[in-house]
């Protein structure tokens, strides 16, 4: 069985075709590859490519649409074209909110601010719009927060201050977020290749419980096997300090707080009715893995 992969030098698709490696023949594609003859041959394309959220801000806005977008929609058209079976795209639940008010479900109304989901869901609403032949499967999936090995995002960040001792002063914050792990992401994504019986759609996918910021930063701790000090520094204080580091791009934001210190919770009861089964993942054992290959 080929497998054809976009995007298989970052950081989910350097945790994915390890996972593949004994059950199909894994091909990377380019992004400036000729599509259709790569395709030739294959039972299943697997979209990584995108480009990431900015936390900086320094993104060129149509950077976001070249590759989140329109390379989605034409390699998507070359699914279409050729003999494949399956497609799977990974897009995001920022796609969908970016502060959402409630527990994000599929049915939630997109209202993405960022041209970072905005990108994602113009890939989602063109295959959306397009009639699937007889004989192809295709997933758009929607991940919330991932970590795994190499992860290198916020997740990381916090791990090297609470690593040099430093208390945590966001204590004061009270939240629960929901995390994913690239493990079981990449469950998934060989359920829905190798299944026929899992109907083409769009699928949330986040580990079954959400946390709260402040039990992560416990986790840490445990990892590390030292003792994490937690200070309830006022809000007020901790969000003046954000804007601050607007304007002077510090490692702290507004953007990066809200990440950190936001109620942000998806629900994953869609695809594990569709897949039959749980996640072989749980939220705090996914999380402990993560943070012990930062070790490495």
């Amino acid at each position: 069985m080929k497998v054809l992969v976009s995007g298989a030098s970052g950081f989910l698709g350097s945790n994915l075709i390890p996972y593949f490696e004994d059950l199909a023949s894994i091909t990377s594609l380019g992004r400036k590859t000729n599509f259709r003859d790569e395709l030739s041959d294959t039972h299943a394309v697997i979209n990584l490519a995108g480009l990431a959220h900015d936390l900086k801000s320094v993104a060129d806005p149509s950077s976001y649409y070249q590759v989140n977008t329109e390379y989605s929609n034409r390699l998507f058209d070359a699914f279409l074209a050729s003999d494949a079976e399956v497609f799977i795209t990974i897009s995001s639940v920022k796609a969908i909110a970016d502060s959402p008010d409630d527990i994000l479900v599929e049915e939630t109304s997109p209202n993405p601010e960022t041209h970072y989901g905005k990108s994602k869901l113009m890939a989602e609403y063109y295959i959306q719009s397009k009639q699937i032949p007889p004989g192809k499967r295709v997933y758009i999936l929607r991940p919330c927060m991932i970590h795994g090995p190499g992860n290198k995002g916020n997740l990381n960040l916090v791990y090297q201050v609470i690593k040099r001792g430093f208390p945590w002063p966001l204590a004061a914050f009270s939240n629960k977020r929901s995390y994913c792990s690239v493990e079981n992401i990449c469950f998934v994504i060989k359920e829905l290749i190798e299944r026929e019986d899992i109907s083409s759609g769009t699928y949330h996918i986040a580990d079954d419980d959400a946390l709260d910021t402040n039990q992560v930063i416990q986790l840490i701790g445990e990892s590390l096997n030292q003792k994490v000090y937690l200070i309830p520094i006022p809000k007020r204080f901790i969000t003046f300090i954000a804007r601050l580091g607007d304007l002077l791009h510090l490692p702290l934001n507004s953007e990066r707080l809200s990440k950190l210190t936001e109620n942000y919770q998806v629900s994953n009861q869609k695809l594990k009715n569709a897949l039959g089964k749980e996640l072989p993942v749980q939220a705090r054992e996914g999380l402990l893995a993560t943070l012990a290959s930062f070790k490495s």
